[in-house]
């Protein structure tokens, strides 16, 4: 064993934890050892605190009632998306419309501005890395619409072949979508020069943010992207809720996505006038609870640092990669050089899956199958990898507990 890195200074990792109630309970008799932040995060106290507060507290549908709990639930609600605009760098908060997550914010803007823009012989161009969430809506489209669908490939390390993409663009590029990190094996992707080479071929570009949300810096207003898709709940936040950033001149000009309450204006049988932005989105009744909570979630980030979180999660993952490889037969699936704190690996002669049930019997929780990016598995020869994804509130010790609950199952499987 290589000697532990440091806690990030100034970050106190355990007085953090202490924030995470789930983090105390036992899994099988052994305290748990949660690895699968890539999957969703754990939820600290303020987060459940503002859930159990709205529904005891204020519990109402918003913005058409006029009493005293309607107003103060619409109120939270909204404070959500004032913080949700300043937390990706949006430019007004009507740039920022609620969805119930990244999926939904995709699909929204393939259906709307997709099926708008989209025409038979338009190209979109997406890549070898993406979620499922990120090519299955495309595909649709270009079905749909007898549109080309073209994917940047990717090389030996798990990075984008910039090269290729630049030949890929064309003037009949329409849409450039590709992922900000890789859900599956945590390569950070150079969205700022895929952006500006897609806008010099008049093309559009939607960045999946859903795993660099919570790591990286985010300000869209810079990257100059066309629309951003996250999820509250990779960001310590609930699940069902999530954020479709989208340039406020674009969205003026998409059709609605649903039709319904809230998104109306004026309804006669004869015609329906639309609701202002970022209503014109936001049909039904909403997850009004949860997207009030995740206001506290985004707190709770703010509050730590981005720049201390990621600090600490790249000394993280430096001492993962660096005990991983010392295991016999492990070999790691995407070896970029710019990698969020997500770590993928195979052992030869074993099944990612025994290796998950081995390791949940012993308190950890990690990821295994091909991590809804199938394609990028089939491209890498394997039908899917072990992968543990690390958070703010996870420790050296519980590298090293992988690291041994590891070889204990390699010599039970043996």
């Amino acid at each position: 064993m290589i000697q532990a890195a440091p806690i990030s200074k100034g970050l106190n990792v355990e007085a953090i934890r202490k924030e995470f109630p789930i983090l105390e309970r036992l899994v099988k008799g052994k305290p748990l050892i949660y690895l699968d932040n890539a999957a969703t995060s754990q939820k600290p106290q303020s987060v459940i605190d503002a859930l159990t507060e709205y529904y005891s507290g204020y519990n109402a549908n918003i913005h058409r009632g006029i009493h005293t709990l309607a107003e103060e639930a619409t109120a939270a609600f909204e404070r959500s998306r004032d913080t949700a605009r300043d937390f990706i760098g949006a430019n007004v908060r009507e740039e920022i419309i609620f969805t119930r997550g990244t999926t939904e914010g995709i699909n929204l803007v393939a259906y709307t501005w997709g099926r708008q823009n989209i025409h038979a012989g338009d190209e979109i161009i997406i890549s070898g890395l993406e979620h499922h969430s990120n090519i299955v809506p495309w595909q649709i489209l270009c079905e749909e619409k007898k549109a080309v669908l073209k994917v940047i490939p990717i090389n030996d390390k798990g990075e984008l072949v910039l090269e290729k993409f630049d030949e890929l663009l064309s003037s009949k590029t329409k849409l450039v979508a590709v992922a900000h990190v890789s859900n599956a094996l945590g390569t950070i992707n150079p969205v700022k020069y895929i952006i500006d080479a897609a806008h010099n071929v008049g093309a559009k570009v939607l960045i999946d943010g859903a795993q660099s949300s919570v790591h990286l810096d985010i300000d869209v207003q810079d990257l100059d992207c066309d629309f951003f898709a996250f999820s509250s709940h990779k960001v310590y936040g609930p699940t069902g809720v999530g954020v479709l950033y989208g340039k406020k001149s674009i969205l003026e000009l998409m059709p609605p996505f649903q039709g319904g309450g809230e998104m109306i204006k004026e309804v006669t049988f004869e015609k329906t006038i639309y609701n202002e932005l970022p209503y014109k989105y936001e049909a039904g009744t909403p997850n009004i609870g949860d997207t009030v909570a995740f206001k506290a979630a985004l707190d709770f980030v703010n509050r730590i640092g981005k720049e201390n979180i990621k600090r600490h999660e790249d000394e993280l993952l430096e001492y993962a990669t660096s005990e991983l490889l010392q295991i016999p037969d492990l070999k790691i699936i995407g070896t970029s050089a710019e990698k969020a704190s997500v770590i993928s690996f195979v052992i030869d002669r074993i099944h990612p899956q025994d290796l998950g049930i081995l390791l949940d019997n012993n308190g950890i929780a990690v990821r295994t199958g091909h991590h809804c990016a199938q394609p990028l598995m089939d491209t890498f020869c394997i039908p899917g990898t072990v992968r543990a994804s690390f958070a703010v509130y996870n420790t050296i010790h519980e590298i090293d507990e992988l690291v041994a609950g590891l070889r204990k199952a390699i010599k039970m499987l043996a």
